[in-house]
């Protein structure tokens, strides 16, 4: 795939280049992360887990992901 359909967004503090129609889910599924156990924010603003399918993200989005871990 060519420069022209990645997009450069910031996650956790680093920046990736991602393709064009990146979802929120995408990245998720790209961490390896178990979605029920992650907080997801994107530009400040916390993002409702049953739209993260609908949620495309857009050059220079940043997103914000907290795994919950267990412990005692």
């Amino acid at each position: 795939m060519n420069k022209k359909n990645k997009i450069k967004i910031i996650v956790n503090g680093k920046q990736i280049m991602v393709n064009a129609k990146f979802s929120i889910k995408n990245v998720i599924d790209k961490l390896k992360m178990p979605i029920s156990k992650v907080a997801i924010e994107l530009n400040r603003e916390i993002v409702n887990k049953k739209n993260i399918n609908k949620i495309f993200l857009k050059t220079g989005d940043k997103v914000e992901i907290v795994h919950f871990i267990g412990g005692g």
